[in-house]
């Protein structure tokens, strides 16, 4: 477990986030439930953004919104000064709503819809980023029809592969995001949006893929980006904004290093630094650069409660702890094979004593979210803590079984409050219709 200040055990022996008590907070909210460290989300940011300043001066870190995404998150990040990276008409609504400056805002997606493109220009999106062979064409009839001129960022795909799991890996060669640097795509792109009357091309966006810890792929990322910026120079185009993407690593087992936010910033510092040397090195105009963490932000910021219910020993082969939840609020064990670490949270300073594994309550065999623990003895209504959960868990989220999401609490100083309210089974079936076909 990677526990710091802001999460620990306490004399108790409970585990402690954000200085509430996760006891007490399963007692007052319920289980399961997504609890936020509002206070490691606001450092992580901070440390990203004065990182950037320190070590490069122009630039700005954009939060990943698919990580996690609901109002009090834009909220934090308007009140903290950071960018976002949307990627849907929900969450441009959603951050426009807490009246986020949507000036800063990334629109970025593969498929953008005659919906979202028009959402973005209502709401006033900052950049939208061309991913698409006839984007250039439509956010352009969409920025004409608004009487305006709309920036944006091609996205290109640099050809580096990031060692992870193959459904994260976002810029080799085979995939559906971005255009080719090698095939010339990328060129033939920029040279359609610089074509348009009513778009004007601002940079590069690239992304390399997700929960990366090789640092040399960032580096090498940084050389590949900046030798094409220089490509595009002697052709007379203008590069003013790099953005690198995210995908920097975070802990979820004893398998992956353990970073603080000291640590992270480490990440950050060697792109700038690259940067630096390259733009002197090569010759080319400094650019306004961004990142895009989302993971590094809010992932270890988060923790799931469960309640613990039946346990199942088959003697000799394996020891099920069943849970209060599931694959419906967190898929990424059966879609990623994702691996977790977690804790009993009432009885967190015990020593563990048996190895088994967590079920969740799904009707599917493979609704496991981590098999083969050392946990201390569980017994029903225990109290499970796991950890690392605050990105793409409430995202992923599902009705499934017609489980209910689970609510997503903030804390804070000991204080907690609501982020996402519970949903009901009355908000399950608030849609649903009985439909006269007679």
């Amino acid at each position: 477990m990677n526990y710091r200040d802001t999460m620990n055990i306490n004399a108790a022996g409970h585990l402690q986030i954000g200085g509430a008590d996760c006891v007490e907070l399963a007692e007052k909210y319920g289980t399961p439930l997504y609890v936020m460290d509002e206070e490691y989300i606001r450092s992580v940011c901070r440390a990203f953004k004065s990182t950037i300043e320190e070590t490069y001066g122009s630039g700005n870190m954009a939060y990943a919104s698919k990580a996690f995404s609901c109002k009090a998150i834009y909220n934090v990040m308007k009140e903290e000064g950071a960018c976002i990276d949307v990627v849907s008409g929900g969450e441009i609504f959603t951050a426009a709503s807490v009246g986020f400056d949507m000036g800063k805002a990334f629109f970025h997606g593969n498929n953008k819809t005659d919906g979202e493109l028009e959402l973005a220009m209502r709401a006033g999106v900052g950049t939208i980023v061309v991913d698409a062979s006839d984007d250039a064409e439509r956010i352009d009839a969409f920025a004409r029809r608004f009487g305006k001129v709309q920036d944006v960022l091609v996205r290109v795909n640099p050809g580096v592969e990031a060692h992870t799991h193959s459904y994260i890996q976002t810029a080799k060669v085979d995939s559906k995001f971005g255009f080719s640097v090698k095939s010339g795509a990328a060129t033939e792109a920029i040279k359609d949006v610089l074509s348009r009357k009513n778009l004007r091309f601002t940079g590069l966006h690239c992304h390399i893929g997700s929960q990366i810890f090789d640092r040399s792929a960032f580096a090498l990322a940084v050389d590949v980006m900046t030798d094409y910026i220089a490509q595009l120079g002697a052709l007379g185009i203008s590069v003013d904004t790099l953005d690198l993407g995210g995908g920097f690593g975070v802990h979820y087992t004893e398998e992956d290093p353990k970073y603080n936010v000291k640590e992270y910033c480490e990440y950050v510092s060697l792109l700038t630094r690259t940067l630096c040397d390259c733009v002197e090195r090569k010759g080319i105009k400094k650019p306004y650069f961004v990142i895009e963490p989302g993971r590094a932000v809010v992932g270890e910021a988060g923790i799931t409660l469960y309640t613990v219910g039946a346990v199942k020993d088959i003697p000799g082969v394996r020891k099920y702890v069943a849970i209060d939840g599931g694959m419906t609020d967190n898929i990424r064990p059966a879609l990623y094979e994702a691996k977790y670490e977690a804790v009993l949270a009432n009885r967190a300073a015990e020593e563990a004593q048996e190895v088994v594994t967590i079920a969740g309550k799904c009707c599917e065999s493979g609704d496991i979210i981590i098999k083969d623990i050392a946990l201390p003895r569980a017994k029903r209504g225990d109290l499970l803590a796991v950890f690392t959960t605050g990105a793409y868990c409430y995202s992923m989220a599902s009705n499934y079984n017609r489980n209910a999401v689970p609510p997503v609490v903030f804390v804070r100083g000991g204080k907690s409050g609501y982020a996402i309210r519970p949903q009901t089974y009355e908000d399950i079936a608030r849609l649903d219709e009985i439909p006269q076909t007679e």
